[in-house]
C-alpha cells in the first residue's frame, strides 16, 4: 500500500522545532540548535517541509512532490507538564501515478499528534506520549485513504553536549473507512550541533504495514542552518534520502528533502 507508507512515514517524520531567539554567542547558538533537535520542545514553530520521491509505481515512472505544512504549538498545562500539538497537512503533486499518464495535485490526509511531556531536568531524559490521528482530508481519491485512523505516539531523547540522540514512534489503526490500517512508524535520529549555527542529522524513517507485511525505510542525512531574518529566527534545512527498503510500487533509490521553519518566540 504505497500511499499508506508515504502518509505514515514521510508525513509523520519530524521537522525539528524552533528556538525562541537567535543567540549572539556561540554557546547560546549551540543551545538553540539543540532545541531545534527536540521534537517536544516548548516552542512555537511553523515548518514547511518539501520532499521529492522518484521511481514510484509498477514501472518506476512516477514521481511525487510533497509539501508538509507542520505547525507545532505548545500549551503549558501547569504542574510541570506541557502539551505539544503537531499538525501535518500535506500538499501533494504527483506525476505518472497511480499509472503512467495520470497526474494529481491537491491536499493529502491530515495527521494530528499530541504529546504530553514533563518539563525536563538539566541533563535528564526528555520524553512525551499521547494520541495520534489520521483524518481523511484528501482532495483527490489518489492522494488519500478515505479512512479515519487513530493510535498512539511517543518520543524519547537524550541531549549531551552538542549531541542529540532519540527515537520517535507511533502506531495507527483504522477506525472508520474502506481501508484496513495497522501500521507502525519508527524514527531513530542522531544530531550534532556545531558552534557555527549548523546542525547535521542522521535519521531513518521505517514504516511497517502489518496488513500487507511490507516495509518502507528511507535513511536521510540532513543539514540545517539557524539564521536571523529581520530579527526573526529561521531554520533552513536540506539533504538527501536513500530508500534502503521500499514497499511494493513505493519510492526507490534516492530522494531529497528541504525546508524552512518559521519561529515564533513566546
Amino acid at each position: 500500500m504505497t500511499y499508506l507508507s508515504r502518509a505514515l512515514g514521510a508525513g509523520l517524520a519530524i521537522t525539528l522545532p524552533a528556538a525562541p531567539a537567535l543567540a549572539q554567542s556561540p554557546s547560546d547558538a549551540a543551545d538553540l540548535q539543540k532545541q531545534l533537535s527536540n521534537p517536544v520542545a516548548s516552542l512555537i514553530s511553523v515548518p514547511f517541509q518539501f520532499n521529492f520521491d522518484d521511481n514510484i509505481g509498477p514501472k518506476d515512472k512516477g514521481e511525487r512532490w510533497t509539501m508538509n505544512i507542520q505547525p507545532v504549538i505548545p500549551f503549558d498545562l501547569g504542574g510541570g507538564w506541557n502539551l505539544i500539538s503537531r499538525t501535518i497537512v500535506p500538499v501533494v503533486s504527483q506525476y505518472n501515478l497511480p499509472s503512467e499518464g495520470e497526474d494529481a495535485w491537491g491536499l493529502g490526509d491530515t495527521t494530528q499528534s499530541f504529546f504530553f511531556s514533563p518539563t525536563p531536568s538539566d541533563g535528564g531524559l526528555i520524553w512525551g506520549v499521547g494520541p495520534a490521528f489520521l483524518f481523511p482530508t484528501a482532495s483527490e481519491d489518489d492522494l488519500g485513504l478515505d479512512t479515519f485512523a487513530a493510535g498512539v505516539t511517543g518520543v524519547v531523547l537524550k541531549q549531551s553536549g552538542p549531541w542529540t540522540m532519540g527515537l520517535l514512534a507511533n502506531h495507527l489503526w483504522d477506525w472508520d473507512g474502506p481501508v484496513e490500517i495497522d501500521s507502525t512508524f519508527t524514527q531513530p535520529f542522531l544530531a550534532y550541533a556545531y558552534d557555527n549555527g549548523w546542525t547535521a542529522t542522521l535519521q531513518a524513517e521505517w514504516t511497517h504495514d502489518w496488513v500487507n507485511d511490507t516495509d518502507s525505510a528511507p535513511i536521510g542525512l540532513l543539514a540545517s542552518k539557524l539564521t536571523n531574518i529581520g530579527g526573526t529566527p529561521v531554520s533552513w534545512q536540506g539533504g538527501v534520502r536513500y530508500y534502503a527498503e521500499s514497499a511494493p510500487n513505493g519510492p526507490e533509490g534516492w530522494g531529497a528533502r528541504f525546508g524552512v521553519t518559521l519561529l515564533f518566540p513566546k
